[in-house]
């Protein structure tokens, strides 16, 4: 074989063996969103409900049928406005009963206050018996005890009588009716709730777990429902220390820092825990890659417009979220959508407004 023949086919074969050039990565489009950082916790959020803090319960001092109940629920009372009246037939009749023993004992008060001076000049004249004039002291003594008993029962007669109506004792508004017109009610007996409109709280029932956490630093925002741009911060005052055998919550009572006009009481209300964190960031549940017992994030390098692996430190995840700890910036980009097919170094495209 020709020299130049043999050089031709060793040409061929190495040109044939050598390897071909690798197309590049094509550029991928991302969904990607920007690290935020976040300085507070999110415990929840939860419904609630504007109520008084000060409430109280009245109830007839006396045991009667009720005879009319004067106003609704829902109305605004003042000071010393009746509320109901009981039937006032037995009190009256003991009123009567006290006045005509007391009329009685005035009576007997008198003859004795007038037979002890009667004495008492027989005994100065020197005619009158000293067993008289102690007897007649004595009696006039009685008479006089007795008489302060039946005034007494008279008093005590009427406070009875003023008893058969219920009048609030400071301004509120009646919240509900724990008895009827023509209802029998025994002395104590629930009959009427009465709210203070002028210090109102929101009322939340926290699950355990998280009633049993609270830090004293905690801050609730406490925000209309129906428009929650109206809102205003809260404060722990109690936390009932049972917690409700059906539902497992314990109930919070907040103190407002404000109290919006539009917070009237039975306004239902939305309250969000928050609490001050450690520097952290919250990424959507999408963005990790889970390998080789690794978590980590494509970040997109913005200038390269190519994105490289990140470790992260995962602080807690659900479904939807993830909150890291490490690996990311506050600024930098991360890809939340087709993490499992992308590549080291690989290109990609994203909307920088993409949120």
């Amino acid at each position: 074989m020709k020299p130049w023949l043999t050089l031709m086919c060793a040409g061929v074969l190495l040109v044939g063996c050598g390897k071909q050039e690798q197309p590049p990565e094509p550029v991928r489009p991302v969904l990607s969103v920007v690290v935020q950082p976040q300085l507070q916790a999110r415990l929840g959020r939860f419904a609630g409900v504007i109520e008084a803090r000060y409430e109280s319960t009245l109830g007839f001092r006396v045991g009667g049928r009720i005879a009319r109940r004067w106003l609704d629920v829902g109305a605004q009372v003042k000071a010393g406005d009746t509320l109901a009246t009981l039937d006032p037939t037995d009190q009256q009749n003991q009123l009567r009963a006290a006045e005509g023993d007391l009329a009685r004992v005035q009576a007997q008060w008198i003859n004795a206050q007038s037979d002890a001076r009667r004495q008492q000049q027989l005994y100065d004249r020197g005619v009158g018996a000293q067993a008289q004039l102690d007897i007649a002291q004595t009696n006039l003594k009685t008479a006089g005890a007795t008489l302060e008993q039946a005034r007494s029962s008279v008093s005590q007669a009427r406070d009875q009588l003023g008893y058969t109506t219920l009048r609030s004792d400071h301004a509120a508004v009646i919240t509900a009716w724990q008895a009827e017109a023509g209802q029998t009610v025994t002395a104590g007996q629930a009959v009427v709730k009465l709210a203070r409109p002028d210090v109102k709280e929101a009322v939340i029932d926290l699950p355990i777990g998280i009633a049993e956490q609270l830090a004293p630093d905690l801050t609730f925002t406490v925000a209309s429902q129906l428009n929650p741009a109206v809102n205003t911060t809260a404060t722990l005052r109690e936390l009932e220390p049972k917690a409700d055998a059906t539902t497992r919550t314990r109930r919070a009572r907040l103190t407002l820092a404000s109290t919006p006009e539009t917070f009237h009481l039975g306004t239902a209300v939305s309250v969000t825990l928050s609490s001050q964190v450690s520097p952290r960031s919250e990424l959507p549940a999408s963005a990790l890659l889970e390998r080789d017992g690794k978590t980590q994030v494509w970040v997109v390098e913005p200038q390269q417009k190519t994105v490289a692996l990140r470790d992260v430190t995962l602080i807690d995840r659900n479904e939807d979220r993830i909150v890291v700890s490490s690996g990311v910036q506050p600024g930098e980009r991360v890809v939340i959508a087709g993490v499992n097919s992308l590549k080291p170094g690989q290109q990609v495209t994203f909307d920088e407004d993409a949120q």
